[in-house]
């Protein structure tokens, strides 16, 4: 009797393939930075179907573009970034595609979808941080660009942005 049955994975992301993108307009704080944001009910319920939960994280390159370069110049605006190691049910390699935010004293970047390997692109909520304010800008950043050390991070999964 011949097995039909297929990867989890690429069935959960054809079911789900409605991206969550960012509502228009995040409100700013006054240093530039963004405020609160909801993740959507998509993305909340896609992570769960993922095996993601809050908290969990993985190694993450921050532009795909500029991946073991140091230092790196961030852009306010898309961003694409690369996953180093396994979120959830997600592989390294998983594109991760959200927005950064260079005006305040530290960069911001949130991520708002994933497209892993050899599968659609689904709603998700993370964020990307690293120990030590090492997403502090150099003051040589002009505006609209952060210069930083180091092009990878590491990328945490939330239920929100704060």
């Amino acid at each position: 009797m011949s097995s039909n049955s297929a990867p989890l994975l690429p069935s959960v992301v054809l079911l789900l393939a409605t991206a969550g993108c960012p509502p228009g307009g995040v409100p700013l704080r006054s240093d530039g930075s963004p405020g609160p944001e909801k993740c959507s009910e998509e993305a909340i319920k896609t992570m769960r179907i993922l095996r993601m939960y809050v908290g969990d994280s993985a190694d993450v390159e921050l532009d795909a573009n500029q991946i073991d370069a140091r230092p790196i110049t961030l852009y306010d605006g898309p961003v694409e970034s690369f996953l180093d190691g396994s979120l959830g049910t997600l592989d390294p390699g998983t594109r991760l595609y959200g927005r950064v935010w260079t005006s305040g004293p530290q960069v911001v970047v949130r991520y708002y979808e994933a497209r892993p390997p050899r599968a659609d692109t689904v709603p998700i909520c993370a964020v990307a941080r690293l120990g030590a304010n090492q997403l502090k800008k150099h003051p040589e950043s002009k505006p609209g660009t952060a210069i930083l050390d180091y092009s990878g991070a590491s990328v945490f999964v939330v239920d929100s942005f704060r």
